[in-house]
């Protein structure tokens, strides 16, 4: 069921567009280990950046195109995985169409494939190749280093443990506003081998609903690179010698494509076993907090009844979801979501936090078949808000991955593990708040 109310422009979601902005600028600002440092310069030519890709995704026919042909080709390698379901599963694919969208047949096995792409298109020097250009376009404009060009261009399509690859030559001579900029990146930022997944949450069999949502989650992976230069560099200005030019890495890892095609297909397998069991455990374990908060708590004191009366009905009683609502509700009144949606978007983002994106994602899908949203720029604007890997979980994964790859700078990775939490959810605000403010 689609959101009743498309919306418009008007003045108060303009000007709560841009007190949002400043919110979320205020905050990083207030996070920020040396204010005096702040490269205003640098800050104001990353919002710009991100403000003009807003405008054109939105606005600008040849680019609103250009993201929708991306969009077709990630739909067309959904289509491609499948072809390898219906030959695994047989006339048991079939079935599982026609009952709907299955997360396990439909989405997870997207993971594999892409992985698989992923693998042999930087074994082919691809990626290395789109990576560097647009690093050099990130350098022009906003006076990056060369190594921080490349890891943040790089997490547009690799993941947060991948990206660092490329630059790991110069990990262990970079300082600690670089580091903790490459940090913010991953936590920014999500994976392209990850992406056909939210695709297929999403969108589910809709290919009308497939398409939007790929154009949104492909921008707003775009746009988190300038976002997340912007928001490390308020947190943790540059204030020390930098490492200056940096070459993506580009060796062979493989002797051959069939290798790294066999290489990422396992590293795939991995992902989607994982991926998985993450959303078993954590959903059961969402199912369970909200037994011991509404079953218990809620039945038992009232709260059920004033949770549905608070909600207007949107809340079923007093669940994680609501608590995480209206905790986060004035914030996201203040980055402009719409008033009537302010609780359950505010939930979604709580869901991401403790959670992980999968789980928000899995909840967002499951609001808008039922119509909980009444306007659809609160689900343009959840899409945006939860793209990204900034959760509670990946501050584990991703001291794991830079700690291997730079083991000198393991002390400084670790005290800013919180930091970059805080950063890399910021980033995922900044660019929904520009496109709250846009679409008015």
């Amino acid at each position: 069921m689609e959101p009743v109310i498309q919306g418009g422009f008007t003045f108060e979601s303009f000007g709560r567009g841009l007190l949002g902005l400043f919110v979320v600028l205020g905050i990083a600002w207030l996070c920020s280990y040396d204010r005096r440092k702040i490269d205003w310069k640098l800050v104001g030519g990353g919002l710009l950046m991100q403000f003009l890709l807003a405008l054109a995704v939105l606005y600008v026919p040849f680019v609103e195109r250009l993201f929708e042909w991306g969009g077709s080709i990630f739909i067309k390698v959904m289509d491609f995985t499948q072809s390898g379901v219906r030959f695994l599963l047989g006339p048991y694919a079939d079935k599982t169409g026609s009952a709907g969208f299955v997360f396990l047949f439909h989405a997870l096995p997207v993971v594999i494939f892409f992985s698989a792409l992923v693998s042999l298109f930087y074994h082919w020097g691809i990626i290395q190749r789109i990576v560097s250009a647009l690093a050099w376009v990130l350098r022009r404009f906003m006076k990056i280093t060369g190594a921080e060009g490349l890891v943040v261009a790089g997490n547009i399509f690799l993941g947060m443990t991948e990206s660092p690859v490329l630059i790991k030559n110069y990990l262990p001579r970079m300082n600690r506003s670089e580091i903790f900029l490459v940090m913010v990146a991953g936590m920014g930022t999500i994976a392209g081998s990850v992406m056909g997944t939210y695709i297929g949450m999403l969108g589910s069999t809709d290919p009308q609903a497939r398409l939007l949502f790929t154009k949104l989650l492909l921008s707003a992976s775009v746009m988190a690179a300038p976002a997340s230069v912007v928001i490390a560099q308020i947190i943790c200005p540059q204030t020390e010698e930098v490492t200056g030019k940096a070459a993506a890495t580009e060796q062979k890892q493989h002797a051959n494509a069939l290798g790294a095609l066999a290489a990422g297909t396992t590293l795939g397998v991995k992902l989607f076993v994982n991926i998985a069991a993450m959303l078993l455990v954590f959903i059961a374990l969402v199912s369970l907090m909200n037994y011991i908060t509404e079953g218990i708590i809620g039945r038992y004191t009232g709260l059920n009844e004033w949770a549905v009366a608070v909600s207007s009905g949107k809340a079923g009683g007093f669940s994680i979801q609501f608590i995480l609502g209206l905790v986060t509700a004035p914030f996201m009144w203040l980055i402009g979501v719409p008033s009537p949606d302010i609780l359950p978007v505010g939930a979604l983002l709580g869901e991401k936090t403790i959670l992980n994106e999968f789980v928000a994602y899995s909840q967002l899908r499951e609001w808008n078949e039922a119509g909980i949203f009444v306007y659809r720029k609160s689900v343009i604007m959840s899409t945006y808000i939860l793209c990204g890997f900034a959760n509670i979980s990946s501050i584990g994964i991703l001291l794991g991955g830079l700690g291997v790859l730079a083991p000198e700078k393991r002390e400084l990775i670790t005290q800013m593990g919180g930091p970059a939490l805080v950063g890399g959810t910021l980033v995922s605000l900044l660019s929904a708040t520009f496109i709250g403010l846009i679409l008015g």
